[in-house]
């Protein structure tokens, strides 16, 4: 009688969700909020400043773990993909790419990133059946990496190789084991689709991370927040778009 891979599913579920919980908050104040002093009591100046000072201390080491842990998934991944892509799929300067659309459906990243507009996403997710989207997650994905890295010397979020090739990996390996009934196919197949998906969930923290600093230049309204996390939760091809 063949063992049940119930057990081992579930505790590979668990701990995306958790990484997704940890990637989505880690940059922000929610894994430290300090209780606000109550309005009858007065505490020492000492105190209060050795309570900021291990807030700080908290939050630094906390985004140390997460930097530590983005980068190196990155650099993980990259080796595991033959130097001719990497060669390709290089990082340029902005403004490298051709302005016509075509070449930007094709064009490596670059920092600052390529716009991509709404329409120009359809163009190259539709006839390739979401083919060419996985090469414009990817881009995104990098830039934002590199663009991170280069502003302020620590990252949020796993890049391109780290955030899609994981994804890539898991469904080469999990699909064919899959279907041949070989116990732990559909375990890798789920741990898979949580990490593309906890990957997207990020993304859209850290876009809008960068849009509420630059609300009035982009002329936007309210905090500047142009995407909901839940929006990665809908299916293709609402959450391409």
């Amino acid at each position: 009688m063949r063992p049940s891979p119930l057990p081992l599913r579930k505790a590979c579920l668990v701990a995306f969700f958790l990484l997704a919980a940890a990637l989505t908050l880690g940059a922000s104040d929610a894994f430290v909020v300090p209780s606000a002093p109550s309005a009858s009591v007065q505490r020492p100046s000492s105190t209060i400043a050795l309570t900021a000072s291990k807030s700080s201390d908290k939050e630094e080491k906390s985004e140390k773990l997460i930097n530590d842990f983005c980068q190196g998934t990155n650099e993980f991944w990259k080796k595991l993909v033959i130097l001719p892509v990497r060669e390709f799929a290089e990082v340029r300067p902005g403004g490298t790419a051709p302005s016509d659309p075509l070449a930007k459906l094709t064009a490596p990243p670059e920092v600052p990133g390529i716009p991509r507009p709404v329409w120009l996403t359809i163009l190259g997710s539709v006839p390739t059946a979401l083919g060419w989207y996985g090469w414009y997650k990817f881009s995104v994905e990098e830039e934002l990496y590199q663009y991170e890295l280069q502003s302020e010397g620590k990252v949020t979020g796993c890049g391109g190789y780290g955030t899609l090739f994981p994804f890539v990996y898991g469904v080469l390996i999990g699909f064919p084991l899959s279907l041949l009934h070989v116990p732990g196919g559909e375990t890798i197949l789920n741990a898979a689709a949580l990490w593309i998906l906890a990957g997207q969930v990020n993304l859209y923290r850290r876009v809008n991370e960068l849009t509420e600093e630059v609300t009035s230049e982009l002329g936007l309204e309210g905090d500047g927040r142009m995407l909901y996390e839940w929006w990665a939760l809908l299916p293709p091809p609402l959450d391409v778009v």
